[in-house]
């Protein structure tokens, strides 16, 4: 029997590979049918790899397509990484050689961090560009918004009101991903005209608004079953003390208040389907999912996000297939009938 689920896929810069691995793992399982896709930043990017590949054929070659997509993505994500921060290095600071090895020998994202407190993306003139426009167009799939495929919505947040932009099916372009993953220290906002209204407006990444969005997912024609791949770990022990730890934490607990908020709002509506106060009206009781990996995302540096080292993303991508295998072996008999995330126990006041 197919099990026909939503995926909604978080934003973590590079260690978005994980989420890589975990839709990996999942289109090889005939069983699974995914019917739509929610994705901020990262997320955004993974969800636009996976839509244009099974848009651009049906069954087993749609889903190969779909990998091959997500292969030539990661392939360049470090690549790019890495010679976009020596570039900006290069540009903010006329290194001699003895710079140069200093800059070698300390963490690159805070070189960064603190340079951005002084230089803007707007600073680079000419020399500035998105390096995400050459991957998604160098796509073997880039047909972004074909009919085919799973629905897909990508979230961006409005510069000028602060809210969440949702771009639907033929409304995501590469633009669009651009905006979803643009963090405003280190690109530059994407401005996107919006054509039932006219007017241009900038967009920040998604994440600051929903990561990812899950009221997308509540139309009632798509199944009830949403699978939350999760990079920003919830639980993190220790209480951060070096000033880069402190960063990291803030960075984690802001982009998951949005999904928390989401979630609650789930639960609510769950205790009012328990209580049958909600018999004859037009509200879905969604089904809650989650695929994770707390331990490995906890300790990884805020750093590798921007700058991941060597072999990181290999790890990540395995650790998702992983990740992705023990839902399918604990998990995928749920999907259809139960929650497989304990959600009441997540939002607890006194969660561990």
């Amino acid at each position: 029997m197919v099990k026909r689920i939503n995926l909604a896929l978080q934003g973590g810069g590079a260690h978005g590979a994980f989420s890589w691995g975990v839709i990996d793992r999942l289109l090889q399982e005939d069983e699974i049918e995914i019917a739509a896709i929610s994705g901020t930043s990262a997320g955004a990017l993974n969800g636009a790899a996976l839509k244009a590949g099974l848009a651009s054929a049906p069954g087993p070659e749609g889903r190969a397509a779909a990998r091959r997509n997500l292969d030539h993505v990661w392939s360049r994500i470090g690549k790019v990484s890495n010679s976009l921060m020596s570039r900006w290095l290069s540009s903010m600071i006329p290194a001699p050689h003895f710079m140069q090895r200093l800059t070698h020998a300390m963490s690159p994202l805070t070189w960064f961090e603190t340079m951005g407190r002084f230089v803007s993306p707007y600073d680079f003139g000419v020399l500035y560009r998105n390096p995400l426009a050459s991957i998604i167009a160098g796509m073997p799939h880039a047909a972004l918004n074909g009919a085919g495929g799973p629905q897909l919505f990508v979230s961006a947040t409005n510069v000028r009101t602060g809210r969440i932009r949702i771009f639907a099916n033929g409304e995501v372009t590469p633009e669009t991903i651009m905006a979803s993953a643009c963090l405003p220290t280190v690109f530059k906002a994407v401005e996107i005209t919006d054509p039932r209204t006219g007017r241009t407006e900038a967009y920040w990444d998604g994440g600051y608004s929903g990561n990812p969005a899950l009221f997308p997912l509540y139309d009632p024609a798509l199944p009830r079953d949403i699978v939350i791949v999760n990079i920003n770990p919830m639980i993190k022990d220790g209480v951060p003390r070096l000033p880069v730890e402190i960063e990291d934490r803030i960075n984690e607990i802001s982009f998951n208040a949005a999904l928390l908020g989401e979630l609650r709002a789930i639960r609510f509506v769950k205790r009012l389907f328990d209580e049958d106060r909600l018999s004859g009206r037009a509200m879905k009781n969604v089904l809650v999912h989650m695929i994770r990996n707390d331990d490995l995302m906890a300790g990884l540096a805020g750093s590798s996000k921007i700058v991941p080292g060597p072999g990181l993303v290999a790890e990540l991508h395995a650790a998702g297939r992983e990740a992705a295998q023990e839902f399918i072996d604990r998990d995928l008999e749920n999907v259809g009938h139960r929650d497989s995330c304990d959600v009441a126990g997540m939002l607890a006041w006194d969660a561990e």
